[in-house]
């Protein structure tokens, strides 16, 4: 029987082969949502020339789904508090693999940006719900490296998604790009619905605070070893003698409070606060670097569409590389006594990311600068399953859907300027007379634009090194202060 290289280590990080499906699977849902947010960006020189459009309004495009899928993601997350989240998950996921569909049949820019906003309106379930499900599947103590794990699923679903479109514009057209990616959004569709299970609301945390309840299926199994792990931060907090916010400890079970009231009690945590808004910041930059990074490549180094699409692999091995590095790195951590390591190691990331990307984009040369490209994306990529699980740990369990409503709509104000701020800037910045490789690319305006952008990167690192570290203990206090008076309503 042959084995997959590497296959024990992986089943022995997820806590088992039951552990490792449910990863696979909420990883293969935001693999598409982010790798189909992404295809306009790959298939971007494509579009410009097709439709006669700039940067700025291929920005646009990206725009556009972006923000409706932050606005759309509110009644999800309320939803994602309410009602079955499998199957509400599923539904979404159909959804926005017709409006992909209907963007490959586009015939005008027009009917190109209605069915990138059906795309964004049907995306915006996908973070709520998959953060909700992944609390109630796995214990505190593992969720950064279980984070790790379906992040890298969803860098490597939007890598291959960039490639495949990329492939298939310079193959067939950018038509056949949207169209080819419909099939796996309809196959796992079906695979969520007959395979996901839906786990007991807040019973990883309840059993984390010495409380049996009651409805803790096989859904919600673990390994002995994780079970053993699942009290280390809950314990730390205990033994150091930290003290929960009496004005924000919940003596109600938050289920059914309403959405204003749940939005306002979010926004009073100090620490979530800080993380929601470092990842926005975060986000803000890789958002606009995924709008742009293929017509980058091609422009800065006078690569062929095939090459530059090629190239982005790399970007998303690097990626996953400091994702899988970091997210088991701060459960260690954790583990070995330093109760804030979460928030310090996202912020960490960032600035390391920050140490590299600035020379790498600054570096003319090709064979010099791209190994250093790929740290400063570990770097990217390292800080957010450390900052999902920090999330997770400082929040009600009965709040997680509409907690992360609340970041994704934030994250979507930010992130979703981005697009049309970067490819406005890259025109603005790109000095008269400059060689223009790609039709509208303005390569010496984007690198200009991209490096200066970087400034958000440092920004969201001090925040969690700084504000998001210092409130961190006492938040997780509250959280489990919450969660022992609301164990019986």
């Amino acid at each position: 029987m042959t084995v997959i290289p590497g296959w024990g280590r992986l089943v022995t990080a997820a806590g088992g082969k039951q552990q490792l499906k449910l990863i696979a699977l909420l990883g293969a849902a935001l693999a598409l949502a982010a790798g189909d947010q992404t295809i306009v960006g790959a298939v971007a020189p494509e579009l410009k020339i097709a439709l006669g459009i700039s940067n700025t309004q291929v920005g646009l495009l990206i725009t556009a789904a972006s923000l409706l899928g932050g606005l759309s993601t509110l009644p999800f997350g309320m939803l994602a508090d309410r009602i079955r989240r499998v199957r509400l998950l599923a539904l979404c996921v159909f959804s926005w693999t017709i409006s992909i569909g209907i963007a490959g049949a586009a015939q005008s820019y027009l009917m190109l940006l209605f069915a990138q906003l059906a795309l964004g309106a049907g995306i915006g379930a996908a973070t709520p719900i998959v953060a909700s499900l992944t609390g109630d599947l796995f214990p505190a103590a593992s969720r950064g490296r279980v984070f790790g794990l379906i992040l890298s699923g969803e860098f490597l679903g939007a890598s291959a998604v960039l490639l495949l479109a990329g492939e298939m514009a310079a193959w067939w057209s950018w038509r056949g790009s949207f169209w080819v990616a419909c099939l796996p959004g309809a196959v796992l569709a079906i695979v969520l619905v007959r395979h996901l299970p839906e786990p007991a609301r807040g019973a990883m945390d309840l059993t984390s605070h010495g409380v049996s309840p009651a409805g803790l299926g096989d859904a919600s199994s673990t390994s002995p070893e994780h079970e053993r792990a699942t009290v280390t931060l809950h314990h730390l907090v205990v033994d150091a003698g930290v003290e929960p916010h009496p004005g924000r400890v919940l003596t109600e079970d938050p289920t059914t409070k309403s959405l204003s009231w749940a939005v306002r009690y979010v926004l009073s945590i100090p620490s979530n606060v800080w993380l929601v808004i470092a990842s926005s910041l975060a986000y803000y930059y890789v958002a606009g670097l995924q709008a742009f990074i293929v017509v980058f490549l091609r422009g800065r180094f006078d690569f062929g569409q095939g090459t530059a699409t090629v190239l982005l692999v790399m970007v998303g091995v690097a990626t996953v590389i400091g994702i899988l590095i970091t997210g088991p790195l701060s459960d260690r951590l954790i583990a070995r006594g330093y109760i804030a390591s979460r928030p310090l190691v996202a912020g960490v990331s960032l600035l390391f990311a920050v140490a590299f990307a600035l020379p790498g984009m600054l570096i003319p040369m090709f064979a010099v600068a791209w190994p250093i490209l790929l740290i400063g994306a570990a770097g990217i990529g390292g800080a957010n399953p450390a900052m999902d699980a920090a999330r997770l740990d400082v929040m009600h369990s009965r709040l997680w859907g509409r907690a992360e409503s609340v970041r994704t709509l934030v994250q979507t104000v930010f992130k979703s300027s981005a697009p049309l701020v970067f490819g406005y800037l890259s025109v603005i910045l790109n000095p008269a007379g400059a060689a223009d490789q790609v039709q509208g690319g303005g390569a010496v305006g984007l690198t200009r634009t991209l490096t200066v952008m970087l400034a958000a990167l440092l920004i969201a690192g001090l925040f969690l090194v700084i504000g998001a570290r210092r409130n961190y203990a006492r938040d997780v206090a509250t959280a489990m202060a919450s969660e022992r008076a609301t164990a019986t309503s």
